[in-house]
């Protein structure tokens, strides 16, 4: 069975964000990109992997590039996340595709998605998340 298809499949219940390579499965339950910003701030080397996520904006997209993960399956994408992975040659598939990723109360954009909406380095990204987060 493919990496993807590994992720896919793990991502039920609670869990949010699914990394697999090979025998190696990395399941999170935490949301929004808090998982990829601990992975990446951990130094785990992501290279290769596949990935599943359950919401996928341009914000989470920026830390795939960053982390070299090689596809990405998004149970909900924004149209600004896809473009950022299909410009990054990152192999993509989701269930629903919509315009925006919307904030948790449901009036208005997500935080990140603004933080990034004008950068399109994926460095400059992680340092302005990070920094929209506290964590430097």
């Amino acid at each position: 069975m493919k990496d993807i298809e590994k992720a896919k499949k793990l991502l039920i219940n609670k869990a949010t964000c699914v990394l697999v390579k090979g025998d190696v499965e990395i399941v999170s339950e935490q949301t929004g990109i808090k998982p990829m910003m601990l992975f990446i701030n951990e130094g785990k080397d992501l290279n290769g992997f596949s990935v599943a996520d359950k919401i996928v904006g341009k914000a989470v997209a920026m830390l795939f590039k960053k982390a070299r993960i090689k596809e990405v399956y998004a149970e909900v994408i924004s149209k600004s996340g896809l473009q950022y992975l299909q410009d990054a040659n990152i192999t993509t598939t989701y269930k629903i595709l919509t315009d925006n990723i919307i904030n948790r109360s449901g009036t208005g954009i997500c935080p990140m998605e603004e933080t990034v909406s004008n950068i399109e380095d994926c460095e400059q990204g992680y340092v302005a998340l990070k920094e929209k987060l506290g964590l430097l």
